[in-house]
Protein backbone atom coordinates (compact mmCIF):
# COMPACT_ATOMS: atom_id res chain seq x y z
CA UNK A 1 0.00 0.00 0.00
CA UNK A 2 1.43 3.46 -1.06
CA UNK A 3 1.66 6.61 1.05
CA UNK A 4 -1.38 9.04 0.18
CA UNK A 5 0.04 12.20 -1.57
CA UNK A 6 0.53 15.30 0.29
CA UNK A 7 -2.07 17.66 -0.29
CA UNK A 8 -1.25 21.60 0.06
CA UNK A 9 -4.46 23.43 0.01
CA UNK A 10 -3.68 26.92 -2.34
CA UNK A 11 -5.25 29.89 -1.82
CA UNK A 12 -4.29 33.55 -3.69
CA UNK A 13 -5.36 36.07 -2.02
CA UNK A 14 -8.01 38.94 -3.87
CA UNK A 15 -5.93 40.24 -5.63
CA UNK A 16 -3.16 37.79 -5.97
CA UNK A 17 0.37 39.40 -5.70
CA UNK A 18 2.12 40.85 -8.50
CA UNK A 19 4.92 38.90 -9.76
CA UNK A 20 7.50 41.63 -8.71
CA UNK A 21 5.99 41.12 -4.70
CA UNK A 22 6.19 37.29 -5.00
CA UNK A 23 9.97 37.88 -6.80
CA UNK A 24 11.09 40.19 -4.00
CA UNK A 25 9.26 37.72 -1.17
CA UNK A 26 11.65 34.73 -2.86
CA UNK A 27 14.44 36.76 -3.06
CA UNK A 28 14.50 38.03 0.65
CA UNK A 29 13.73 34.48 2.30
CA UNK A 30 17.01 33.48 0.35
CA UNK A 31 18.43 36.17 1.70
CA UNK A 32 17.42 35.65 5.38
CA UNK A 33 18.69 32.17 5.75
CA UNK A 34 21.71 32.51 3.64
CA UNK A 35 21.08 30.40 0.52
CA UNK A 36 24.69 30.76 -1.73
CA UNK A 37 24.80 31.86 -5.53
CA UNK A 38 21.32 32.95 -6.14
CA UNK A 39 19.89 34.67 -9.31
CA UNK A 40 16.52 35.06 -10.37
CA UNK A 41 15.89 34.96 -14.53
CA UNK A 42 13.14 36.41 -16.06
CA UNK A 43 11.41 33.93 -18.19
CA UNK A 44 8.67 35.94 -19.45
CA UNK A 45 8.15 35.37 -23.30
CA UNK A 46 10.06 32.04 -22.71
CA UNK A 47 7.87 29.95 -20.61
CA UNK A 48 3.65 29.79 -19.82
CA UNK A 49 4.44 28.40 -16.85
CA UNK A 50 6.04 31.49 -14.65
CA UNK A 51 7.49 34.83 -15.12
CA UNK A 52 10.25 34.21 -12.99
CA UNK A 53 12.34 32.05 -11.36
CA UNK A 54 14.68 32.01 -8.46
CA UNK A 55 17.91 29.60 -7.91
CA UNK A 56 19.73 29.15 -5.34
CA UNK A 57 21.90 26.45 -3.45
CA UNK A 58 22.52 25.26 -0.20
CA UNK A 59 25.42 23.85 1.52
CA UNK A 60 23.76 20.97 2.85
CA UNK A 61 20.26 18.80 2.62
CA UNK A 62 19.00 20.43 5.73
CA UNK A 63 20.07 24.24 4.29
CA UNK A 64 18.44 23.27 1.65
CA UNK A 65 15.12 22.48 3.21
CA UNK A 66 15.74 25.43 5.45
CA UNK A 67 15.69 27.72 2.74
CA UNK A 68 12.76 26.28 1.05
CA UNK A 69 11.05 26.55 4.19
CA UNK A 70 11.70 29.84 4.61
CA UNK A 71 10.54 30.88 1.24
CA UNK A 72 7.23 28.93 2.22
CA UNK A 73 6.66 31.26 5.53
CA UNK A 74 7.41 33.93 3.69
CA UNK A 75 4.99 33.47 0.72
CA UNK A 76 2.25 33.09 3.50
CA UNK A 77 3.38 36.14 5.05
CA UNK A 78 2.04 37.91 1.84
CA UNK A 79 -0.88 35.67 2.31
CA UNK A 80 -0.18 33.40 -0.57
CA UNK A 81 -0.27 29.68 -0.32
CA UNK A 82 2.26 27.95 -2.69
CA UNK A 83 0.65 25.92 -5.42
CA UNK A 84 3.06 23.20 -4.60
CA UNK A 85 6.27 22.26 -2.68
CA UNK A 86 8.57 19.16 -4.45
CA UNK A 87 11.61 17.14 -3.06
CA UNK A 88 11.20 18.17 0.34
CA UNK A 89 12.26 14.26 1.33
CA UNK A 90 15.49 14.31 -0.23
CA UNK A 91 16.57 17.95 -0.15
CA UNK A 92 18.56 17.80 -2.92
CA UNK A 93 16.34 19.63 -5.02
CA UNK A 94 13.26 21.50 -3.43
CA UNK A 95 11.13 23.76 -5.99
CA UNK A 96 8.63 25.99 -4.57
CA UNK A 97 5.71 26.70 -6.72
CA UNK A 98 4.72 30.63 -5.78
CA UNK A 99 2.54 30.54 -9.79
CA UNK A 100 4.39 33.46 -11.54
CA UNK A 101 7.82 32.62 -9.14
CA UNK A 102 9.06 28.99 -9.20
CA UNK A 103 11.95 28.69 -6.89
CA UNK A 104 14.46 26.46 -7.10
CA UNK A 105 16.77 25.30 -4.62
CA UNK A 106 19.84 22.81 -5.02
CA UNK A 107 22.97 21.52 -3.81
CA UNK A 108 25.62 22.76 -5.58
CA UNK A 109 26.37 19.19 -7.03
CA UNK A 110 22.29 18.73 -8.26
CA UNK A 111 23.06 22.75 -9.28
CA UNK A 112 26.14 22.34 -11.77
CA UNK A 113 24.60 18.77 -13.18
CA UNK A 114 21.36 20.36 -14.25
CA UNK A 115 22.95 23.66 -15.01
CA UNK A 116 19.08 25.42 -15.15
CA UNK A 117 20.96 28.72 -15.32
CA UNK A 118 22.45 27.74 -18.98
CA UNK A 119 18.94 25.89 -19.92
CA UNK A 120 16.98 29.35 -19.28
CA UNK A 121 19.31 31.55 -20.55
CA UNK A 122 20.57 30.40 -24.15
CA UNK A 123 20.51 32.97 -26.35
CA UNK A 124 20.64 35.76 -24.32
CA UNK A 125 23.86 36.92 -25.33
CA UNK A 126 24.58 37.89 -28.65
CA UNK A 127 26.88 35.53 -30.90
CA UNK A 128 29.94 35.39 -31.00
CA UNK A 129 31.08 37.10 -34.16
CA UNK A 130 28.63 40.53 -32.72
CA UNK A 131 30.54 40.48 -29.60
CA UNK A 132 33.70 42.65 -30.95
CA UNK A 133 37.26 41.33 -32.07
CA UNK A 134 38.85 38.47 -31.07
CA UNK A 135 42.50 38.53 -30.18
CA UNK A 136 43.80 35.22 -30.75
CA UNK A 137 46.80 36.49 -31.90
Amino acid sequence: MSNPAHVIKTRLPEPPPSPDALLEVARAAVAEIKAVDVIDIDVRGRSSVCDFMVIASGTSSRHVKSIADEVVKHAKKLGCQPLGVEGEREAEWVLVDLGDVVVHVMLPRVREFYALERLWTVGDEPPAEDRGPRRDA
